[in-house]
């Protein structure tokens, strides 16, 4: 029996996509074997991964996920076919593993002051998204008539 040895892609190299030795799936293997057919396929994952990257500035203030892991999502996208993105996701995986230790570490009550202030900041967020756009005929009236009290959100 033989095993395969698995070996990691050779990210020392200064081209902007990713060697052919480098990639896992066969599919994409054949895909890179026509030049052609790469260089569509190039256009296309560049496409998805900027539309991806575009979309996170415009979502981030929206509710839900958006913002932060859009980017990280489109990175990904790019980073399957060029090493500078691939580089760059590796730097931004490890600030956030570095992140993630050292809020790890932090005491209970700087957490908890943290998440509070977390709270607020997007109570504050949508404060100012009311007092701006005015507060949504479609919320309950109770709702309307609380919101209405608050300062600037007549």
């Amino acid at each position: 029996m033989v095993v395969a040895e698995q070996t990691s892609p050779d990210r020392t190299d200064d081209n902007i996509t990713l060697d052919a030795q480098d990639d896992r799936w066969e599919w994409r293997r054949r895909i890179r074997a026509d030049p052609r057919k790469h260089a569509i396929y190039r256009i296309g994952v560049g496409v998805v991964g900027g539309v991806l990257i575009i979309a996170a500035p415009l979502t981030g203030w929206l509710p839900g996920p958006g913002g932060i892991p859009l980017f990280i999502a489109g990175l990904a996208v790019l980073a399957s076919e060029f090493e500078w993105a691939q580089r760059l996701l590796y730097r931004v995986k490890g600030w956030v593993q570095e992140l993630t230790a050292w809020t790890g570490k932090q005491p209970a009550w700087l957490k908890a002051l943290g998440t509070l202030a977390l709270f607020v900041c997007v109570l504050v967020g949508i404060w100012l998204y009311l007092a701006v756009l005015g507060v949504p005929g479609w919320l309950p009236d109770s709702w309307e008539s609380f919101l209405h009290k608050l300062p600037l959100l007549k």
